[in-house]
């Protein structure tokens, strides 16, 4: 089989299919050899390990994974790819395509019914359109995740490893770092895909931790409070709690709230370590 990541190769097989690219579906094909090289090699895999691919386009990154995982489930959206993989893909037996939108699909079921006891990572070149909602169901679903390694857009990339205080650490930076340890992989122009998106990609690692970083009595509350914080960033973590937090606390009852933990009501929530967080939702899930 030819390898799919040769430009003359993936327009070859775009044109005999009269394949035609969706914005809509975020279809950027991956067509340079260093670039998928450093994604496999990012992803740690054996012959031993199970990947979960999302959106394979023609097939190009699931080459590469299917010689050196064990086994690839790939789960495609866009029903006009099919045909092809099944011929890009006729020669790796390891490989396993779901017509289906990953985001309601039964992940829990399919790692049971596929990687059972195997080590098992996400490998994915992501539609940036989704790629909030999708690394949010991977994590909030606690799939027993070694690595999830993904080419996303790089202004997404960038709010994930965000530290507090700057512009871009907001409520994902403080979710992916909550249930992983972010790192960048390898910066990616945007002339290595068929067709050119409009801004740039990073690869990114995200390993997942074996607990969260911090500990918190009720998961979800802490998220409520994190997502309340970060409302309207220009407001004060005090006005952002009161109109924002489910059970509507007393003014009075905040402030003396965060004094009592150390936090100024009047800081904003980009200024917010994750730890603070977690010690805000402890003692506002009293009030």
């Amino acid at each position: 089989m030819k390898r799919l990541v040769h430009p003359s190769v993936t327009r070859e097989i775009v044109a005999r299919y009269g394949f035609h690219f969706k914005k809509s579906l975020g279809q950027n094909f991956l067509i340079d050899w260093n670039i998928l090289h450093q994604i496999v090699e990012a992803a740690d895999l054996t012959q031993e390990d199970g990947v979960l691919e999302i959106g394979p386009g023609i097939g190009t990154l699931t080459q590469a994974l299917a010689e050196s995982a064990g086994k690839v489930v790939a789960i495609e959206k866009d029903d006009r790819l099919l045909p092809i993989l099944r011929e890009t893909l006729a020669e790796y037996p390891n490989v396993k395509i779901y017509h289906a939108d990953v985001l309601e699909t039964n992940l829990h079921e399919l790692f049971q019914q596929h990687f059972d006891g195997k080590k098992t990572s996400v490998v994915a070149n992501l539609p940036y359109y989704v790629t909030t909602p999708i690394i949010m169901k991977l994590l909030e679903n606690h799939l027993p995740l070694h690595h999830i390694v993904v080419m996303v857009q790089k202004e997404v990339a960038e709010r994930m490893t965000a530290e507090p205080g700057g512009k871009e650490y907001g409520a994902l930076s403080v979710a992916v770092q909550y249930y992983t340890d972010p790192e960048v992989v390898c910066r990616v122009p945007k002339t290595v895909f068929i067709p050119q998106p409009q801004v740039d990609s990073i690869v990114i690692r995200l390993r997942v931790r074996s607990k969260p970083r911090v500990e918190v009595t009720d998961p979800d509350y802490f998220f409520r409070v994190v997502k309340a914080s970060f409302a309207q960033r220009r407001k004060t973590l005090l006005n952002n709690l009161q109109h924002n937090l489910p059970n509507r606390p007393a003014k009075e009852n905040l402030v003396d709230t965060l004094m009592s933990i150390g936090i100024d009501p009047g800081r904003r929530g980009e200024t917010l370590s994750i730890q603070e967080f977690a010690n805000m939702a402890e003692h506002l899930r009293t009030l």
